[in-house]
C-alpha cells in the first residue's frame, strides 16, 4: 500500500505512519491504518461514510459491493468499524449484504478501551417500515444490542416486535420516515458520536441531502461494469453541490482509497 498524499498533512493528532511524506510500498499494519483514519476530536457527532465505486460509477455488481472490492478495501473496512461507536445501514443493505453483528477484534481492543468504547460497535438499522427479520443473528446474537432507527409513525406491531427481539428502538422522525439529521443527533445523544455509515446508496443520499455527512472514505475500484448499477449515493439531488477536501489518498494494486472531509467540517 502506498501513500500518495502525505499522511502528515492530515488534520489529526494521531501518530503519522509515514512522517516523511514519501511513497511507501508495503502493507500497512492495522495500527497504522487506525492512526491514519482516526476520528477527529470534536464535541459533537462525526458521521463518516465508507463506500466503494467502479471507475464508471457503479456501487455494486450483481446487487452487492463485494464483487468490486479487494483485500485492502476489506482491511480498511475492518479498521473503520474498529474505530466506530456505531455502524449505520439502511434496511435494504442489511438484507442484501447479509449483515451480522459487528465482532470484537483484539487488534482494536486496547484502542477502544482507551477511548471509552465497548468491545465492538453497535449496528443501527434505518427503516421506516421496520420490515426486518428479527430472528436473524443481527438481532438475536449481537455483542451489543442492535438499534433500529425509525419514525414515530412506524407500525406499532413492528416496533413491539423489534423490542421483543432485544433491539433498541430509536425514534428519529415524526411520521413514518426517518429524519437523517435527527438520526445523527439521537445516536449521538446515546453516546454514539463516532458514526460510520456503509449505505446503501439511498441512505447515503439522504445524509448528503440533509448536510450531515462530515467525511467520505471512498474506494475507487479499477473496474468497469457498465449496466445500470446504483451510484454510491441516490435520491434527490442537492441544490448546490457541497465541496469536500481531500484528506488522504492510498493506493494498492490499482485501487485508490481516498478520504474526503467536508470543506467546512467542524
Amino acid at each position: 500500500m502506498r501513500s500518495l498524499f502525505p499522511v502528515t498533512d492530515l488534520t489529526t493528532t494521531a501518530a503519522a505512519p509515514n512522517p516523511s511524506g514519501l511513497l511507501t510500498d508495503r502493507e500497512w499494519s492495522l495500527d497504522e491504518l487506525a492512526d491514519a483514519y482516526a476520528y477527529p476530536a470534536t464535541g459533537g457527532p462525526w458521521l463518516r461514510a465508507n463506500m466503494v465505486s467502479t471507475l464508471d460509477g457503479a456501487a455494486q455488481h450483481d446487487g452487492r459491493s463485494q464483487g468490486i472490492s479487494c483485500a485492502a478495501d476489506m482491511r480498511i473496512f475492518g479498521t473503520l468499524r474498529g474505530l466506530a461507536d456505531v455502524v449505520i445501514a439502511g434496511a435494504e443493505t442489511v438484507r442484501l449484504e447479509g449483515y451480522r453483528p459487528a465482532r470484537a477484534r483484539e487488534a482494536f481492543a486496547g484502542r477502544r478501551a482507551a477511548a471509552g468504547q465497548g468491545p465492538a460497535p453497535a449496528v443501527a438499522v434505518v427503516s421506516g417500515s421496520l420490515d426486518l427479520d428479527f430472528s436473524l443473528p443481527l438481532f438475536t446474537e449481537p455483542l451489543v444490542p442492535t438499534l433500529v432507527v425509525t419514525g414515530a409513525g412506524a407500525p406499532a406491531d413492528r416496533i413491539a416486535a423489534a423490542r421483543k427481539a432485544g433491539a433498541e428502538v430509536v425514534i428519529a422522525g415524526e411520521g413514518a420516515r426517518v429524519d437523517p439529521a435527527r438520526a445523527v443527533r439521537e445516536l449521538a445523544d446515546r453516546g454514539l458520536r463516532r458514526q460510520l455509515t456503509e449505505g446503501g446508496p439511498r441512505l447515503l443520499g439522504q445524509f448528503v441531502a440533509a448536510g450531515v455527512l462530515d467525511e467520505l472514505c471512498l474506494t475507487l475500484s479499477p473496474m468497469l461494469t457498465a449496466g445500470d448499477a446504483q451510484r454510491i449515493a441516490g435520491g434527490p439531488g442537492v441544490t448546490v453541490p457541497e465541496r469536500f477536501a481531500l484528506a488522504s489518498l492510498l493506493e494498492e494494486d490499482g485501487f485508490l482509497f481516498g478520504r474526503y472531509r467536508r470543506a467546512d467540517a467542524r
